[in-house]
């Protein structure tokens, strides 16, 4: 028993060193990058190159609002992520009704649903951009908005995490008097929680990444995104390295910070959503 227990702690110990090593591999490029972000133009190009910065500035940060419009990109990505956040409660409604209704048609129009997420979304974008464009909402806020409140993957999420819910739970709170929209909003949502922290994130994240459809639908850079921005970043200043680790990490640092804080829901959510 003494052996068996000392092999399991070798084997422990081995796993846990390389996924260290592993994990240490992966995470240099964002190292490199972050600390490259506050590093002067002249100190990145140095060969060889250092790994801290040896005479640190926030010059770059500094630019990015001053010689580009990243003010405007950060707030256009604010109201994309807040408005995706209204379309998550969309979905979780489209969710709890193909769970818990009970409507002719219900599971063929289901599987419609189901079918969207086959079709690559590169290919639904002209017949998006024709059809928003004879609504004149081409160049617009709302034109940005409207295609990314509905999403057939979020809505197939929160579907298989109401079914897990009791019947009769929704049923007592109707015998009590209770109605439709106070049960989904004050007993299915605080039950939902992991789920909704799940798709939270998972909807964070594509509004804080949101670059195809916003280039595609704006031809006005005051609409552009942070991601369209830092796209432009890259070929007005494809030189400044330094200008283009600024804006990269300050792309990227939210998410991990969001990840990082929030990484278990994503484990549970899946997991009482019957994904494996």
């Amino acid at each position: 028993m003494g052996a068996k227990t000392k092999s399991n702690r070798i084997e422990r110990g081995i796993i846990t060193t390389v996924m260290v090593l592993g994990g240490l591999l992966l995470c240099i490029p964002f190292i490199w990058m972050f600390l490259s972000a506050f590093k002067p133009e002249s100190e990145v190009l140095e060969f060889p190159p250092t790994i801290f910065p040896e005479n640190p500035t926030i010059e770059n940060f500094v630019q990015l609002f001053t010689k580009l419009k990243f003010g405007v990109y950060l707030k256009n990505t604010i109201i994309v992520v807040l408005a995706s956040f209204v379309g998550l409660l969309f979905n979780a409604m489209a969710g709890y009704g193909f769970a818990k209704y009970s409507f002719k048609g219900r599971e063929k129009l289901f599987f419609l649903v189901l079918s969207t997420m086959m079709i690559p979304a590169q290919v639904t974008m002209i017949p998006v951009y024709v059809l928003l464009n004879k609504m004149g909402l081409t160049n617009t806020m709302l034109g940005i908005i409207l295609p990314t409140l509905a999403v057939a993957f979020s809505i197939f999420l929160f579907r298989q995490f109401m079914t897990t819910i009791p019947n009769d739970l929704i049923e007592a709170a109707r015998l009590d008097g209770a109605g439709e929209f106070f049960i989904f909003f004050r007993l299915i949502i605080p039950i939902a929680k992991p789920i909704f922290a799940v798709q939270g994130i998972l909807t964070f994240i594509a509004g804080w990444n949101s670059f195809l459809w916003p280039l595609i639908i704006a031809s006005d850079d005051d609409l552009y995104t942070l991601s369209v921005g830092l796209s432009l970043l890259q070929g007005q200043y494809s030189g400044n390295f330094a200008l283009q680790m600024a804006g990269a990490a300050f792309m990227v640092i939210p998410i991990i910070i969001i990840f990082f804080f929030f990484q278990k829901y994503i484990v549970e959510g899946f997991t009482m959503s019957g994904l494996k």
